[in-house]
């Protein structure tokens, strides 16, 4: 069954990333149609548009994205395309390899994110010179759905759910309540983490974690922190999970320190690319992928971010040798 998979490099390092992902891709001969799309900075100076509607419809008609990063306009191109195919869970997985120098090499966590509400709703408004607002937003909806698919995602095991319920006590209250109970009806064991006391505990004892569930913005921040425990967000796939497509991107930004120099970590990227491949029914091409970067990663070559000096292109050449 032939797939069709949107790429959209964005900007900075996209430009570099991405091809190197969609080349690994290649190499496995799978059925793949790859469709390009234009998305950033550069297309909203060209046409007054970070996101064309020919790109939205076009991550909204494939069967899965792949997206690399965007800029100043990050805003107003992630969170539409996230809309384009309906995603309600973000998966970050924050999982240190052999071979990096990890902070906390025992880490081995995936966080479970809603993707819809809380603060990212976009309900901002000035209303004086002085005050300006955010109205966030829970709903119970939301909420059990994300908490259906943790139940299902953790097969039974259980999971973290980590909020601010002690002082948000009506939106994350609602989101704690909702997960919990959707929990409880699955037979699937739930603990409860405030926010702050996980950030501290997170980082002296990963172990103590596996699967964790939380609201939009707590997901993102936490997620990033869990980044700087397994060598930094150059390692960090990502996948926007919808009924019937999905968006994956790696979680690092544009780079622009080193964009156009060829020397971007392809690695995010690539492992955001085992996770489509995972998504779209291909379990074994998957899991030859994250082998391959688990290989890489410990005998080398590897990028600058990681104390090697080799270039993105030997790198995406090792990890399609290796497979």
């Amino acid at each position: 069954m032939s797939h069709r998979i949107a790429v959209i490099e964005g900007d900075g390092i996209g430009q570099e990333v991405i091809p190197a992902a969609v080349e690994v891709l290649e190499s496995l001969d799978l059925d793949l149609e790859f469709v390009e799309g234009d998305a950033g900075d550069a297309v909203k100076e060209a046409t007054g548009e970070a996101l064309p509607q020919e790109t939205y419809d076009l991550a909204a008609d494939a069967d899965a994205t792949l997206f690399g990063a965007a800029g100043e306009t990050a805003a107003d191109v992630i969170l539409p395309l996230r809309d384009a195919v309906d995603s309600f869970v973000n998966i970050r997985p924050a999982k240190a390899y052999p071979g990096v120098n990890a902070v906390r090499p025992e880490t081995d966590l995936v966080f479970l994110r809603e993707n819809t509400e809380g603060v990212y709703s976009g309900h901002e408004d000035d209303l004086s010179d002085d005050l300006s607002t955010l109205t966030r937003v829970v709903t119970t909806s939301a909420s059990e759905k994300l908490a259906e698919f943790a139940c299902e995602y953790v097969d039974g095991e259980g999971f973290s759910v980590v909020h601010k319920a002690n002082v948000m006590r009506k939106t994350d209250g609602r989101f704690r309540d909702a997960v919990v109970r959707v929990a409880d009806d699955h037979g699937v064991d739930t603990d409860e983490v405030l926010m702050d006391a996980f950030a501290t505990r997170v980082c002296l004892d990963p172990e103590q974690f596996d699967t964790i569930v939380c609201p939009n913005l707590a997901g993102d921040v936490l997620s990033d922190l869990a980044a700087g425990l397994v060598g930094g967000l150059g390692l960090l796939p990502s996948a926007n999970i919808g009924d019937d497509n999905a968006l994956f991107e790696p979680v690092h930004g544009t780079a622009p320190d080193i964009a156009g120099e060829g020397v971007a970590n392809p690695m995010a990227t690539v492992l955001s690319a085992a996770m489509l491949l995972n998504h779209l029914g291909y379990s074994e091409e998957s899991d030859r992928v994250e082998t391959a970067v688990e290989t890489v990663l410990a005998e080398g070559p590897r990028t600058a971010d990681l104390g090697g000096d080799a270039d993105t292109d030997e790198v995406t050449q090792a990890i399609i040798d290796e497979l």
